[in-house]
């Protein structure tokens, strides 16, 4: 055919197909070194086939349209086929093109490996800490070796690229006349626009195609990375919807308990007032305990003993639980660091979507029962920096008269990216709290990091062991290396070494210990764990929870739903202390006997998140819209099978419940705000 004798037809599909297959091979090494298929019931050979299909069809899509900019070349009455610089244009055009796209896939799969998620938008927040992420990735990851892999790579795709620009331009041209070059343009034209729409239909492929099982790995296989990163830069941050806040008021007034004159939906109120308690247990003391808080990094539910975990991993945390206040159903409402430390302070859902709610300037303000008391002296402890995620912010403006330690308060050597070791900042902290004048109680929280890639083990560990598993036993207790699994190990140990130092400071029989992790990270497998946590992707907001004072507090297990936001709230409660509070947490030990006890969760924080309330037993899930409501029996037969058409009064309930909770966290974001630091913003 004489069409196939064009030049310009023949470049342009030369360099559409070299794009193509540049895609392919990181889309293999995504599938063959980073996607996990092995226990995926979900993943039959027709579901990834089909994935790979879409996948393809992307891949494709975007190869034309980098490949448009060359069109230019088709003009005829320019000649540039005719001229050497045209030539060097495009080869050095189709460099520019596998450099960018070379760079993009490799962040992707590290990205990948780094949140078991392909990356979008939401990416931009580490450019905000761009020195510590560049210090995690170069710690983390094998980056000259990548650097290399990618150069080798770009030589390569120039080298045939080059020569094959070089071969086009030497072919002499065809005479055409002006329909002849007319129909060629259109059918090149109508070719290339079939092919990025995807499908001749009225419903073109979209990046939604990908997750057509539901299954989020499976989705994974599925997508572009380039084109899904742009998909989700067109979502802009919403305030809140004054309207849908006012609609669902009544839900979540009930949900807390609000009465009388604090119920007020035109304005809508939240402020409640809790008035001093002198039945609690530690009301009315003489000198009331100290508390820490402490939050540990990364820690899901599934790698601790107590809830499972067939290695043993945390013997001191075990120790914990079965001596402490227990809590078997624990979730944080939105998985990540900065969210959790976000919720934990304020006792609000973190429910921004692109960037997380610390980053905010306008909000930083929050009211925090942590102020509540008053007679505490208030200390947060860091490894690293607390400008990571502008966190800072939060913590000084919030907590008042907040003495903060941070990278550069200590003598302890830094050991990588989240600054000096775990056991380091346990040793220092114990040095600040021994200082404390013992009639001085003091509220200290503790932000561990180091289970957390690059899972780095510091050269000073006491006298603590590394050990390896073998590969099985590793895969089994949902671990993806051995370095994870001696991260989770040494945490544990800290925390033992850490009562030591607070028995020998005089300050542990005396103190209220307060444990939480802050998510779950990416895993392989958890058949240690009820099915529901992975089928209805809860396996990254359950952690654990204790609170631990063998002095002070008898054991207790707690089977009902306990968010993080109701921490502080159940703390206050032990303490009796009064406060004003308008977040979305709750005293646990006040919930009526023999209600069903309801907790919110998010599982998903892109443009449309996936929202719900979940209890012991029950879980009602739906995208934040309210669509594709699922009301889930959790320890049943079939955990994802929806009960809503069985049981539709409480499926509705709960409906307006999870809606209502998702909207009044956004308004209250705002709504939140130290009245004194918004009036002084105005």
């Amino acid at each position: 055919m004489r069409l196939l004798q064009s030049r310009r037809l023949r470049l342009l599909l030369s360099v559409a197909l070299l794009l193509f297959a540049v895609q392919v091979v990181f889309r293999l090494i995504f599938f063959l070194g980073f996607a996990d298929f092995s226990d995926n019931e979900a993943a039959s050979a027709a579901a990834l086939a089909k994935a790979w299909w879409i996948g393809l069809r992307f891949d494709a899509r975007l190869a034309i349209l980098l490949t448009a900019p060359l069109l230019l070349l088709m003009l005829p009455r320019l000649h540039l086929f005719e001229k050497t610089w045209a030539q060097k244009v495009a080869a050095s055009y189709v460099l520019v093109v596998v450099l960018s796209l070379s760079l993009f896939n490799v962040f992707d799969l590290g990205h990948y490996a780094y949140l078991g998620i392909r990356m979008d938008s939401t990416v931009v927040r580490f450019f905000d800490d761009i020195a510590i992420s560049a210090s995690m990735v170069w710690e983390s990851y094998p980056v000259i070796w990548i650097s290399l892999g990618v150069a080798v790579l770009c030589v390569l795709t120039f080298s045939f690229a080059k020569r094959q620009i070089a071969a086009v331009f030497a072919v002499p041209g065809l005479t055409l006349g002006k329909w002849a070059v007319t129909w060629r343009c259109f059918l090149v034209f109508m070719v290339a626009f079939w092919t990025c729409i995807g499908r001749p239909s009225d419903v073109p492929l979209r990046w939604n195609n990908a997750f057509f099982t539901g299954d989020p790995e499976i989705g994974a296989l599925g997508l572009n990375p380039v084109l899904y990163f742009y998909e989700t830069m067109d979502f802009s941050e919403a305030h809140y919807d004054l309207d849908q806040v006012k609609a669902h008021y009544n839900a979540v007034a009930d949900y807390l308990g609000l009465e009388g004159d604090e119920r007020d939906a035109a304005k809508p109120n939240f402020l409640r007032r809790i008035d001093a308690d002198p039945e609690a247990p530690f009301a009315g003391m003489e000198r009331p305990p100290n508390i820490v808080f402490i939050m540990l990094e990364s820690l899901g539910a599934s790698r601790v003993s107590a809830y499972g975990n067939p290695l043993k991993t945390t013997p001191t945390l075990d120790e914990i639980a079965e001596n402490g206040w227990f809590f078997e159903h624990f979730y944080v409402p939105v998985s990540g660091t900065a969210k959790t430390v976000w919720a934990s302070i304020t006792g609000l859902p973190d429910v921004s979507t692109v960037k997380t709610a610390t980053r905010n300037p306008l909000i930083a303000h929050q009211r925090t029962i942590v102020n509540a008391f008053k007679d505490h002296e208030k200390y947060y402890f860091l490894g690293g920096s607390a400008g990571w995620a502008n966190m800072r912010a939060l913590i000084k403006a919030s907590i008042d008269d907040l003495h903060l330690y941070e990278e550069g308060s200590y003598t302890e050597p830094r050991v990588d990216v989240w600054g000096i070791s775990d056991l380091s900042l346990f040793r220092e902290t114990d040095k600040v709290l021994r200082t404390i004048p013992k009639e001085k109680p003091f509220f200290a929280i503790v932000q561990t990091a180091a289970n957390h890639r690059p899972f780095t083990l510091p050269d000073d560990m006491g006298d603590f062991e590394p050990d390896r598993p073998d590969d099985e036993a590793l895969y089994q207790a949902g671990f993806k290396s051995a370095e994870q699994y001696n991260a989770v190990r040494f945490l544990d140990y800290n925390v033992g070494e850490f009562f030591e130092m607070a028995k020998a400071g005089g300050y542990f029989d005396n103190t209220v210990f307060v444990f939480y992790g802050d998510h779950n990270n990416r895993i392989t497998i958890t058949p240690h764990m009820a099915d529901f946590y992975e089928k209805l992707d809860l396996d990254g907001l359950h952690v654990p929870h204790m609170i631990y004072a063998p002095k002070l507090l008898q054991p207790r297990v707690v089977e009902e739903a306990v968010s993080l936001v109701d921490v502080l709230p159940t703390v206050a409660g032990l303490f009796g202390v009064p406060y004003e509070y308008a977040g979305l947490g709750r005293d646990y030990t006040k919930h009526p006997q023999g209600e069903e006890r309801y907790v919110f969760t998010q599982t998903a924080d892109k443009r449309h998140p996936v929202i719900g309330v979940i209890s012991k037993d029950w879980m009602l899930r739906m995208q934040s819209s309210g669509e594709k409501a699922k009301l889930h029996k959790l320890y049943s037969e079939d955990s994802t099978a929806d009960h809503s058409a069985e049981l539709p009064q409480k499926a509705e309930r709960l409906k307006r419940l999870a809606k209502g909770l998702y909207e009044t966290s956004h308004y209250l974001h705002y709504h939140n705000v130290e009245e004194s630091a918004a009036g002084a913003g105005q």
